[in-house]
């Protein structure tokens, strides 16, 4: 039946750059939703998918279902999604909803658009296995560093003089005509960024190792006389080189902007959007697509030709990386993230200690609901018995569904709902 609402046990997934056993929040997530979980101490758990991804199909913990995945339910019920949803999506759930726990840097990468995702899917499948774009929305659960977007040019070029391996790389034309540029108009900065960009990704392996290793050496002395290295982003630098070294990643420091985000903060990474997760844990929603352009700071293929030429190469200060949340004027509760792509919305949903019963209100289209914080029953017309909701617990309510939450915890619920709002 199209309405129905079920609590989904989800898939963890394990990659190096992961937090390990319960230092990290999908672990912990894993471990209070499921008192008999087996969390191994030096596993890493990187993400938590949430939803009907083929590489991590959520399975449906309902005594009214047989044992069967979220995409096989969908499948057969695409009814659940909403008319408008199952028309625009062909039937699919349009988007993966995650939990990552970031421990080392997570590749410096961008995401094609349409166009570009269909042209090099026809080229190289086996790279792009897939002709969807990757927009991306990560909310921060705790302090999240991340590198995104060109830095404003002043920066770069701050860095340019006070970093001479970094110039060196680029070589004194391409910097000079990035100097001259700061005056120039829009179009004329970002040729000039691209142009030093470019150089500095094609740079020959050995001269890039042998400048980032002298550049190391020069930081790390002045570390150790207690200088401040802060003109040389010299604490990020050693922290990437130790992560990745000989990685022509560690220079694009020098360019991207360091984006902090406190919990509840975001960034949304669109279409040509150069970034790398650093650290922390968060909430990510994606495009349901496997389409990642990568250039450094990752054991994975690198595309270096192809990332040079689809960047957003405009200059903007990390204050405008930070991605607002409104809060609802229905209800005050809900704080909704709604970026400008159709495939998925995101709501934060803090629910005060001073209300006990809660309505999780029906929306037009197929959600999944993670609890962050707090314990409740919840109870819907559309489930087949109460259900006990505590931290980690996730659940998939169809379209036109609604859910009271009857509050039994002393300090209120934090919630994370993943949607599409057309």
């Amino acid at each position: 039946a199209p309405g129905a609402v079920f609590p989904l046990s989800c898939v963890a997934q394990s990659y190096a750059w992961g937090k390990v056993g319960l230092e990290s929040e999908v672990a912990k997530l894993l471990a209070s939703s499921d008192p008999l979980a087996h969390i191994e101490p030096d596993r890493p758990y990187a993400e938590l998918w949430m939803g009907a991804h083929p590489k991590g199909d959520a399975v449906i913990r309902d005594n009214r279902i047989p044992q069967q995945t979220l995409g096989q339910w969908i499948a057969d019920n695409p009814g659940c999604l909403g008319a408008k949803v199952k028309d625009t999506f062909d039937g699919q759930l349009p988007f993966l909803f995650k939990v990552l726990s970031v421990n080392t840097a997570l590749s410096i990468q961008a995401h094609p658009n349409k166009e570009l995702a269909a042209k090099l899917h026809a080229q190289f499948p086996e790279h792009y296995p897939d002709t969807n774009h990757k927009p991306e929305m990560a909310i921060a659960l705790t302090p999240f560093e991340g590198l995104c977007g060109f830095r404003p040019v002043e920066e770069i070029v701050s860095f340019l003089q006070t970093v001479p391996e970094l110039r060196a790389l680029i070589g004194d034309v391409a910097a000079e005509q990035l100097e001259r540029s700061v005056s120039d108009d829009p179009r004329g900065v970002s040729a000039a960024l691209r142009v030093c960009f470019t150089r500095m990704m094609k740079s020959e392996k050995k001269f890039f190792v042998d400048q980032l290793n002298m550049l190391v050496k020069r930081i790390s002395q002045e570390a150790a006389e207690g200088k401040d290295t802060s003109g040389s982003n010299g604490e990020l630098l050693l922290r990437l080189h130790s992560q990745y070294p000989g990685d022509i990643g560690c220079f694009t420091i020098y360019f991207l902007n360091l984006v902090r985000l406190e919990p509840g903060e975001a960034m949304f990474l669109g279409a040509n959007e150069p970034h790398a997760y650093l650290h922390g844990d968060c909430i990510e929603c994606m495009a349901c697509s496997d389409n990642t352009v990568r250039a450094g700071l990752t054991p994975k293929f690198i595309d270096v030709l192809t990332l040079c030429e689809m960047l957003n190469y405009t200059p903007a200060p990390s204050s405008s990386k930070i991605f607002p949340a409104t809060q609802s004027q229905l209800d005050p509760s809900v704080y909704l993230y709604d970026p400008p792509v159709p495939d998925f919305t995101l709501m934060r949903i803090e629910i005060p200690s001073s209300i006990k019963l809660y309505l999780v209100s029906a929306v037009d289209s197929a959600s999944l609901l993670l609890v962050i914080q707090g314990t409740a029953v919840g109870t819907s017309t559309a489930a087949a018995s109460e259900m006990t909701l505590r931290r980690g617990s996730v659940l998939f309510i169809s379209a036109n569904e609604s859910i009271s939450l009857h509050l039994s915890s002393p300090d209120g619920m934090l919630l994370f709902r993943a949607c599409c709002l057309l």
